[in-house]
């Protein structure tokens, strides 16, 4: 095996390591101290209010091409009502929070890994460190909580506009049926659709915020150190969600869609 290949899955291994220690730490500042609130909501208001532009005309695209292509695929076979039912559990267990969340990679963890980098930096983190505050609990933690809990929220405002949007597409533009287009879409859209798509929307709010605050708390130094940290945890945060992603589809759709 060539070394360059051997140095980078080391690296791979040493980055998987420390995101488990992080992980054990956050755990840890939760169990042993209450975050505060005031940097909570404002985390909140960056990560879930800041972010909805994005993510609903994201939703609303999605949905619209989606029914469009479903139509005409399901127009060859006269199953021109059923592109309601496709389009709702597709965005409810898959696209919508998958979609959400690769935007809120996109916005929220560039932006996290690059503010804490240059507070890395800046030596920032050190003199927390000499107020003995730890770096965790005041910059790691009212992150990670805020995109957990926006990440779902997003997902679900997601879904709504591009079901919304598919059903405008569908009905106006393409002819379908409205009565029968809800029909199916009621029909064949179960509830553990929106409990697999809940389910997935909090795990990868977890790993965005994670894997971003870890790469911005090992920054290494200089600018460049910064523009790097924020492409990996770019490029680290969406890989890790479409490799979780297939694996809470099974996981989740055996435990709870059992054939």
């Amino acid at each position: 095996m060539p070394s360059a290949l051997l140095g980078r899955l080391r690296d791979v291994v040493v980055d998987v390591g420390d995101i488990v220690v992080l992980c054990r730490e956050i755990l840890g500042s939760l169990r042993h101290r209450r975050p505060s609130w005031a940097d909570f909501i404002a985390q909140m208001h960056f990560v879930g209010v800041k972010s909805q532009t994005v993510v609903l005309t994201t939703g609303a695209a999605t949905g619209m091409v989606l029914c469009a292509q479903t139509y005409f695929q399901f127009h060859k076979v006269k199953m021109d009502t059923a592109t309601g039912a496709v389009v709702s559990v597709g965005m409810c267990s898959e696209l919508g929070p998958v979609l959400a969340a690769l935007m809120l990679t996109a916005r929220v963890g560039a932006a996290m890994a690059a503010e804490l980098g240059t507070m890395k930096v800046t030596e920032q983190i050190d003199a927390l460190r000499t107020l003995a505050t730890h770096p965790v609990d005041y910059l790691v933690v009212p992150r990670v909580l805020a995109t957990i809990i926006a990440a779902p929220l997003l997902s679900i405002e997601a879904v709504f506009v591009g079901i919304l949007g598919s059903y405008q597409v569908g009905v106006r533009f393409l002819g379908i049926d409205g009565a029968y287009y809800l029909a199916n879409m009621r029909r064949y859209t179960d509830p553990t659709d929106v409990a697999i798509g809940l389910i997935k929307a909090v795990v990868f709010g977890a790993i965005i915020s994670t894997v971003s605050c870890h790469k911005g708390l090992t920054c290494r130094q200089g600018a460049e150190g910064v523009g790097r940290a924020t492409t990996e945890a770019v490029v680290m945060a969406s890989i890790s969600i479409l490799i979780v992603n297939f694996f809470l589809t099974l996981l989740l759709n055996r435990v709870l869609n059992p054939i």
